[in-house]
């Protein structure tokens, strides 16, 4: 049962002792040092005339279409290539899932500004690597009667259309900024979970991941889960912080959480 929740492949081994590396310090680092892209990409370092710049549309292309591709080739390519690999449940939900992020990007969200492109390639890199590892290992045999399948595919589905909704939310908000001064406005999230915390499209995004973990029956995968956890942990607080700061007791109540509603 161990050896089956494992992938003993040295190339996997050894993602997954990064991965618990990465885990220890990816929350602090976070707090103390945000990745410059969405309202935190305007940083002291992300300000440099030396970085190159693109409009956070493209940016966010850049991070979610290299997952996409490799989740596509894994679940439709190579089947055709070879007869020993056979798609997995969990690699339909990350093409899925990534798929997803795309059309939000081009249909969905409202962009105005920009982002450092190495932190968009950084950060598309990491995303793809997590597609091909999840896609790689996941057990491609799960029947659709046990728990696993069950219960993965439930938070799947509730974690991908809460995190849809919540960026439906966001995207009402967007005013597209002052015309005469060229700045951006923001105004203070509401309706769904922002009535209790500043983050619900990370906490249900989070709903999404656990049910691909569950789906694959491999350490790497609940690892990844971990790992997404304390990252998007530390990115609530600072969103969370932000929002404080921003907007007053009567728009943003300081009693208000940061992801997981009435806990944290």
């Amino acid at each position: 049962m161990v050896l089956s929740f494992v992938n003993t492949q040295p190339g996997v081994l050894l993602y997954n002792a990064l991965q618990l590396l990465t885990i220890f310090g990816i929350f602090k680092n976070e707090i103390d040092n945000p990745m410059p892209y969405s309202k935190f990409g305007m940083t002291i370092q992300a300000k440099k005339k030396s970085n190159t710049r693109v409009s956070s549309k493209i940016a966010m292309l850049i991070i979610y279409v290299p997952a996409t591709i490799v989740a596509f080739i894994f679940q439709f390519i190579l089947p055709k290539l070879s007869d020993s690999y056979t798609p997995t449940l969990a690699g339909w939900m990350v093409f899925a899932h990534f798929l997803k992020r795309d059309a939000e990007v081009l249909f969905l969200h409202k962009y105005s500004g920009d982002t450092e492109i190495n932190t968009a390639r950084l950060i598309g890199l990491s995303y793809a690597i997590t597609a091909l590892m999840i896609c790689l290992v996941s057990n491609p045999d799960i029947s659709n009667s046990t728990l696993s399948y069950k219960l993965g595919g439930f938070f799947f589905v509730l974690g991908e259309l809460g995190n849809l909704y919540h960026h439906h939310l966001l995207a009402l908000l967007r005013s597209g900024g002052n015309k005469k001064t060229g700045t951006k406005e923001y105004k203070a999230p509401s309706g769904g979970l922002f009535e209790y915390v500043a983050t619900p499209h990370y906490f249900f995004e989070l709903v999404a991941w656990f049910g691909i973990a569950l789906s694959s029956e491999q350490l790497t995968s609940y690892l990844n889960f971990v790992s997404m956890t304390m990252y998007l942990l530390a990115r609530a607080h600072n969103q969370n912080e932000w929002n404080k700061k921003k907007f007053d007791e009567k728009e943003w109540p300081r009693s208000r959480k940061n992801i997981i509603p009435f806990v944290y």
